[in-house]
């Protein structure tokens, strides 16, 4: 099982089933939600998510007519991306878990919007949009 929280502890979670992949988005509302150059997201079972505390301080912002997204009301934090496509999942913010999750990020999405003054040196896939379904 892995925890995570918030910048300012206010909102803690546990994820108490695995980690389905992980990826790095580069899509202007992540750039802009993170402040950087992308975002980094584990995809898991929304049943597997746990909110422990700090739900009440919970934020909610509909980024697109089909995808909402969560945040601590307190510090801002993002928190979870949710897309109405696939209701049984849910992305989460891995810069907020407290533990090595011991899986790596194996993609980038949203690379043809990608912050031009960053460049991706790694290897891994690399999407236009959204990756293929798996």
């Amino acid at each position: 099982m892995l925890t995570g929280r918030c910048l300012c502890g206010s909102l803690t979670f546990e994820i108490q089933g695995p980690i389905h992949n992980m990826g790095h988005c580069h899509c202007s509302k992540c750039r802009k939600a993170y402040g950087g150059a992308f975002g980094t997201f584990a995809q898991v079972a929304s049943a597997d998510l746990k909110i422990l505390t700090g739900r009440e301080g919970l934020r909610a912002w509909r980024s697109s007519a089909t995808v909402e997204r969560t945040f601590c009301g307190t510090c801002g934090s993002p928190f979870t991306y949710h897309w109405d496509g696939m209701p049984s999942v849910v992305w989460v913010v891995a810069g907020l878990l407290d533990e090595d999750p011991q899986v790596r990020p194996d993609h980038h999405i949203f690379v043809g919007s990608k912050a031009p003054w960053h460049e991706i040196t790694d290897e891994l896939d690399q999407f236009e949009q959204y990756p293929p379904a798996k």
